[in-house]
């Protein structure tokens, strides 16, 4: 957090107890809770609180304005503060920057002036979630509420400085009323909680100190083994770090009455680049698609504007992430991997076939081109956006399946689904851990542009990666082995595990559950000792 472990462990004690005392009367709870949010976010520095407060009272305006009289004029303008804002403290620099070497390299050398702006913490998420209560109200889908009320949603400290981004009509409906305390899940905040702090200090910063650090900052004195270990460190350290504060945020805000969604699913799992993006910051996913790939037209004009939405959706979603090169790299990466996806999936649908009924059953040709979306036979959503997720070969209790080889779906008998033999099972499954290694091994080469410092480093470390530079491998720790391989291992658990821990966790006493976490948070200050919780990587976005 912005706080020290253990200077927020008492800040938030005392927040969450006044909390609850005040729930009953809105009128006083509301200012409280505003003032302990600032307060929060001013620790790091008070000159931020002007420029949440400046994001506040714009946003409330224009959301006033709107309701009032549907003006494109008053929408254009309120975006346009907010990526005003965002610009100037996030990307002035980068701007100068990238004219001043543009200038000089055609021989025009004309020095900018470079201003040093202080990059406020957690400016990225703040400002989208104001976005999303205009455009929501633009677009009709929420009224605009009191002053007081949008205060306390955009400035709420758990989800402020990174995340998740919670939408206005996630969040503003819960200030209707008071919280019910009996109603507050606590056995999953103490759990959630929990797990972040293992996944932050145990596992993130561990790999960090002594593998991703020191590789990425010196990549020309390693060895190949120890690039390709720090690379696949790397993608454990972002997962378990970031993860780590979602869930944290999302207990803490349990633990004062209020529900976040779900920011992370497995993410390492995905057999594709959208299935990756349905799993992986599902938050911003949700916001970049419904904001910016919708409003650019979607997938509403053909295939080449759909293939074109999806490149600049994510290339300003890699600038999003920072005033830098290597983001944007990051961003066409993942964007390039999206359209061929789309253009493979286009391609395909010409030759799927469905089988329906039972033996022997119909025969219905694939959609053609300007044909309606094709739907999931299970879930009925719309599959035009890419590949849908795939099916299992064999899933007792339901009256479908789908071949993982052919993506034929075929509807069984009522007495069940037919046994399938084991070859024709392993040759199902053999796809699917061959999609996955390669969508994760493609994830983590853009990682190494998004964690690089520079273009510099991260051409260094791929070509000493596929040069393979010899030597030896001290980095490569039996620890650090053992963090990466129990940061993957644990997105492969079998979904009912973690449930389970959690349910027999609830069976303890509210008391001893408080006591476990109270000593966990005392061992895991002892193991940092003088130096403290590094910093969590999405701080700077």
């Amino acid at each position: 957090m912005v706080f020290p472990t253990i200077e927020f462990a008492a800040f938030f004690l005392v927040v969450c107890t006044a909390s609850w005392l005040l729930m009953p009367h809105p009128r006083v709870w509301k200012p409280f809770i505003l003032v302990a949010s600032y307060a929060f976010y001013g620790y790091a520095d008070v000159r931020f609180c002007l420029l949440l407060a400046a994001s506040t009272g714009i946003n409330a305006t224009a959301g006033w304005l709107l309701a009032r009289r549907r003006d494109r004029r008053v929408l254009i303008v309120a975006v346009a503060l907010n990526l005003g804002l965002l610009g100037w403290f996030k990307y002035f620099g980068f701007f100068v920057l990238s004219v001043d070497n543009m200038l000089e390299k055609v021989g025009l050398p004309a020095p900018l002036p470079l201003i040093q702006v202080a990059l406020p913490i957690g400016i990225s998420f703040f400002t989208f979630q104001a976005m999303s209560y205009v455009l929501d109200i633009w677009r009709g889908k929420i009224r605009p509420v009191p002053l007081l009320d949008f205060a306390v949603y955009e400035a709420f400290f758990p989800h402020l400085v990174a995340g998740p981004i919670v939408r206005a009509s996630e969040f503003l409906p819960q200030l209707d009323s008071p919280r019910n305390p009996r109603a507050v899940p606590t056995t999953r905040a103490f759990f959630l909680i929990a797990g972040g702090l293992i996944k932050k200090v145990i596992l993130a910063d561990l790999i960090a100190t002594t593998l991703v650090d020191p590789v990425f900052d010196t990549p020309g004195q390693h060895s190949g083994a120890e690039i390709l270990g720090a690379i696949y460190g790397y993608a454990v350290q972002i997962y378990c770090d970031f993860s780590a504060y979602s869930e944290m945020a999302i207990g803490l805000a349990l633990l004062l009455g209020f529900r976040f969604p779900d920011n992370f699913n497995r993410p390492y799992t995905a057999v594709n680049l959208q299935d990756f993006w349905r799993r992986w910051h599902m938050t911003l996913s949700r916001w970049l698609r419904d904001y910016l790939y919708v409003s650019l037209g979607g997938s509403r004009h053909g295939r080449r504007r759909t293939y074109r939405n999806l490149m600049l959706t994510m290339l300003l979603g890699g600038l999003w992430h920072g005033a830098a090169w290597t983001f944007v790299i990051w961003g066409g990466l993942h964007g390039t991997g999206l359209v061929v996806e789309r253009w493979w999936a286009d391609r395909r649908r010409r030759d799927v076939v469905d089988l329906t009924g039972a033996e022997g059953g119909e025969l219905i040709p694939a959609p053609r081109r300007g044909d309606a979306p094709a739907r999931d036979p299970r879930s009925g959503e719309s599959t035009s956006i890419g590949i849908p997720a795939p099916r299992p070969a064999y899933d007792e209790g339901r009256s479908t399946e789908r071949s993982l080889r052919t993506g034929a779906v075929r509807t069984v008998p009522a007495g069940g689904a037919r046994r399938v033999p084991a070859a024709t099972v392993a040759t199902a499954v053999a796809p699917v851990v061959l999609r996955r290694l390669v969508t994760f091994n493609f994830v983590c080469l853009a990682w190494v542009f998004f964690r690089s410092p520079d273009l510099a480093t991260a051409f260094t470390l791929l070509s000493r990666l596929l040069t393979w530079a010899p030597g030896p491998a001290p980095l490569l720790t039996p620890p650090v082995l053992l963090a990466i391989v129990a940061g993957l291992g644990v997105q492969f658990v079998p979904a009912g595990f973690w449930p389970a821990v959690q349910t027999r966790f609830g069976r303890l006493s509210y008391l001893r559950q408080g006591l476990l976490l109270g000593a966990l948070l005392v061992l895991l200050d002892a193991m940092v000792g003088n130096q403290g919780v590094a910093p969590f990587i999405y701080f700077r976005f």
